[in-house]
């Protein structure tokens, strides 16, 4: 196995610029988890206050985008960049961003530290996302029909639970595997809790419908939806390279695509990936700084999602 070039970033910084850049402030995690959570609330309270087709598309919308957002604060929490208190860290990571939305951080910390080791190189698990693009402008709206209308989720949610009944406590299959397993039947027992608790604090909100009519919904529409477009928008159709720069792309994204495709500065996804510990907060300042120093041609970037989705279904 050959492990993708790195960077070190006292190649690119000073060490008070880099100081500066990789200080993790204790506030910044968990008012960011509030948030996602403060917008998920106010699209319940805007579907209950003005129960209507629009509220009802925008409610799931904004839910959908927020469960992204939840998912993306999970995985700065896999990078330790949540919170400088490793336990603070993952409490918030697993119980308010991963189980919510199915996940777990300690099994997507293996796997997406895996993917930063070996991106785009055979071994990075995460090359099935990108290699079979671009495709057919046929085949990406087969894709999006598939999220839009649950397909995908309920595909997924399947595998999922055939994978925590493959083995039983008796099983003598591999360590490994059984570690594997183990850690899917905490996560779909965790997703189980959490959102038994939602359901329960909607219900004495006197509100319970909100969970299967926008919760749920998103979960199963909107969020598959937008994590195929980010998963897209950040190693599909990159050139090959050994740059550590041009291993993922940056994607500048309007207020409408930061607030329902692309929350918490995820489209700084070739920073991310030089400077794979920095605090998702960060990513902006990191891009202007390389940028500002002259770094900019060697950052695969597009000017927005759409134009990610032209280039992604030009087969």
């Amino acid at each position: 196995m050959s492990a993708a070039n790195k960077v070190r970033p006292k190649d690119f910084f000073s060490n008070a610029e880099w100081d500066t850049l990789s200080a993790r402030q204790a506030w910044r995690g968990p008012v960011l988890v509030l948030h996602a959570w403060g917008i998920i609330i106010a699209a319940f309270a805007l579907f209950a206050v003005f129960p209507n087709p629009l509220t009802f598309l925008l409610a799931v919308m904004l839910t959908g985008g927020r469960q992204l957002g939840l998912a993306i604060l999970m995985h700065d929490a896999a990078h330790g960049a949540l919170h400088p208190n490793r336990a603070i860290n993952n409490f918030l990571g697993q119980w308010l961003c991963a189980a919510p939305v199915g996940a777990n951080l300690e099994q997507y910390r293996t796997y997406h530290l895996t993917h930063h080791k070996y991106v785009q190189q055979p071994e990075d698990p995460d090359l099935v996302l990108a290699a079979p693009f671009p495709v057919t402008k046929d085949s990406m709206r087969r894709k999006i029909i598939r999220d839009l209308t649950g397909q995908t989720f309920f595909r997924q949610r399947a595998a999922a639970f055939k994978q925590v009944s493959a083995l039983s406590e008796n099983d003598n299959g591999a360590a490994a595997k059984q570690a594997e397993v183990l850690s899917s039947k905490r996560a779909f027992r965790d997703h189980l809790l959490v959102n038994l608790a939602l359901f329960l604090i909607l219900a004495l909100a006197g509100a319970w419908w909100l969970w299967p009519s926008v919760w749920l919904i998103g979960l199963a529409t909107w969020f598959p939806f937008v994590t195929r477009i980010r998963n897209i928008s950040e190693h599909a159709c990159v050139p090959d390279s050994e740059d550590p720069l041009a291993h993922a792309r940056t994607t500048h994204a309007s207020w409408w695509e930061r607030l329902f495709i692309a929350p918490y500065w995820v489209h700084y996804h070739s920073e991310h990936h030089a400077f794979m510990h920095l605090p998702c907060y960060r990513l902006p300042i990191a891009h202007k700084m390389l940028i500002d120093k002259g770094h900019g041609e060697r950052i695969p970037q597009m000017a927005s999602y759409l134009d990610v989705l032209h280039v992604a279904a030009s087969a």
